[in-house]
């Protein structure tokens, strides 16, 4: 057990923090309790996909700043489709979206792989390409999702063995966000294709010299990424009713949140529950400021100073150990 937690310790001290800020909510409005969590877990969802997006490609050795984008492209895919669909209709429409996302994912690490320009530049350039692309298929917000898709992420889930004061406090939107991370990351981690993932984070070179497909393992990394990005998109458009054509700010907020979560830059290190615990401590931190009354503007500039500073205290662990 003392092996497990020296092992997991950086994860179990985001917990703390996390349990910490969710007492002090509490005592600052003791209102907050299963309307608050619910709120705060959706607000969450498209921040956490975001994340999850990043953190396969970070742990890959690269960067990818078009996650937004590609998340506002599968959006307004989904909100084209499902508009005046019937309800079945989004039964087709989930998958879809999720091959579009693992596409653009992947089309990412093709350019990445073939033009050997650095993955921050490459990326860069694909952000505006697919702000574009989500424009010229919805130039407004606008279309539509399916009831039943909304009501995936509203509302405690119910179930009939456990007593309604528990379930109560166990939001949809969050056995959403547990369910389709675990499905993809679960089989990934316990794989050869995530071992090779990780292998290429900390050395391409002797992952190479390992027998890796370095180039393949990449470009799926890449993909992998664009899934979890159409996640987000699709939880965009079931939250909000419609497809949102302009990128959110889940950049900045997703670097942060992996670096937070211990994830290192340079890749090869981490793993995703200490992320999605940082995305929670960085959304709760944002209520807390709003709770308290603090100008929304100096919120943005407290909340923007922490990933600054986040992001950068990564950059600065990620090239000392490079020098190692």
């Amino acid at each position: 057990m003392l092996r497990f937690l020296r092992k997991h310790y950086w994860t179990f001290g985001l917990l703390l923090i996390l349990m910490s800020l969710l007492v002090f909510t509490r005592v600052i409005q003791p209102n907050f309790g299963t309307f608050g969590l619910e709120a705060l877990t959706r607000a969450a969802l498209p921040f956490a996909f975001a994340t999850a997006a990043q953190v396969i490609v970070v742990i890959a050795g690269g960067i990818d700043l078009s996650i937004a984008s590609m998340m506002a492209v599968t959006s307004v895919t989904a909100a084209v489709l499902m508009d005046g669909a019937s309800e079945q209709f989004a039964f087709v429409v989930i998958p879809i979206v999720l091959l579009v996302g693992a596409t653009l994912g992947a089309i990412n690490g093709v350019l990445i792989v073939i033009t050997r320009v650095p993955d921050i530049v490459v990326t860069l350039a694909m952000l505006f390409v697919w702000e574009g692309v989500a424009l010229m298929i919805l130039n407004a917000p606008g279309g539509g999702s399916a009831q039943w898709v909304q009501g995936l992420l509203i509302g405690p889930i119910l179930l009939e063995f456990l007593p309604e004061a528990v379930t109560q406090w166990v939001p949809k939107a969050f056995i959403v966000l547990v369910v389709s991370l675990c499905v993809v990351w679960i089989p990934l981690r316990r794989s050869n294709f995530g071992l090779s993932v990780y292998a290429i984070g900390s050395s391409d070179m002797a992952a190479f010299r390992s027998g890796v497909n370095v180039n393949r393992t990449k470009i799926a990394a890449y993909a992998i990424g664009g899934l979890f990005a159409a996640m987000g998109g699709l939880v965009l458009t079931a939250s909000t009713g419609i497809g949102a054509p302009i990128p959110g700010p889940y950049l900045l907020a997703s670097v942060a949140a992996v670096v937070l979560g211990g994830v290192i830059l340079g890749g090869g290190i981490g793993g995703l529950l200490g992320p999605i615990i940082a995305v929670l401590i960085l959304r709760l931190i944002r209520t807390d400021l709003t709770l308290l009354s603090v100008d929304p503007n100096i919120t943005t500039i407290v909340e923007g100073t922490i990933m600054v500073i986040v992001v950068m205290a990564g950059g600065f662990m990620a090239s000392r150990r490079k020098t190692k």
